[in-house]
């Protein structure tokens, strides 16, 4: 059980950290066997962050590149080192709106999840509960997968669906996934350290 509780979550966030307070929760209950040594952000007033102080947990906000949507390779490599610096075994994206291009999959090779609001591959990219919304289908979901260079594409470790109702909007329909997210995302981080899925954990 030792060896379990030694693996260290890196939380990436770009928003206002609901998904980072639910692996929190699964901490504190004993669910997720885990402790998170920094969250670090592309914005500074990220909720994310905030919530991590209130927590006691180091904080970090990246250089601002001259992109909106992808990091520059150096400020990429700023993150690795920094995440290295905190002992990082997983690095977990929790509504990190930038794109990884190249840097830190090297660094974190297998080694990053990230959760989408659809079940891939169906509805890629932004805002994927409008793209379904606006496809017409009767159900979505949310998907938990390995991050590879292109954009929602890596291997699924973990899916939950959600049905779409009569009268949804996409606020609505938003938050039921956001809650399908919450329970989804601890579960198959647990899952992951259970089966060790990943190369580096500490002995």
């Amino acid at each position: 059980m030792n060896s379990r509780k030694r693996v260290l979550l890196g939380v990436l966030g770009s928003g206002r950290g609901s998904n980072f307070a639910a692996i929190l929760d699964s901490i504190a209950s004993g669910r997720l066997s885990a402790s998170i040594p920094v969250v670090i952000s592309d914005r500074e007033d990220a909720g994310i962050l905030e919530l991590a102080r209130e927590a006691k947990i180091q904080t970090a906000v990246l250089r601002q590149g001259r992109f909106r949507t992808w990091l520059e390779p150096e400020i990429e490599e700023e993150l690795a080192q920094c995440l290295r610096r905190f002992q990082v075994d997983l690095v977990v994206l929790a509504g990190f709106l930038r794109v990884l291009k190249g840097p830190l999959l090297a660094a974190y090779p297998g080694k990053i999840l990230n959760i989408h609001p659809s079940l891939l591959p169906a509805f890629k990219g932004k805002e994927a509960w409008k793209q379904a919304l606006e496809a017409g289908v009767t159900e979505t979901g949310c998907t938990v997968h390995w991050v590879e260079p292109e954009v929602d594409s890596g291997p699924i470790l973990g899916q939950e669906r959600v049905p779409i109702l009569p009268g949804d909007t996409p606020e609505i329909l938003h938050a039921r996934i956001q809650e399908a997210e919450h329970r989804l995302y601890p579960e198959v981080i647990q899952s992951v350290i259970d089966r060790k899925l990943w190369q580096g954990i500490h002995s």
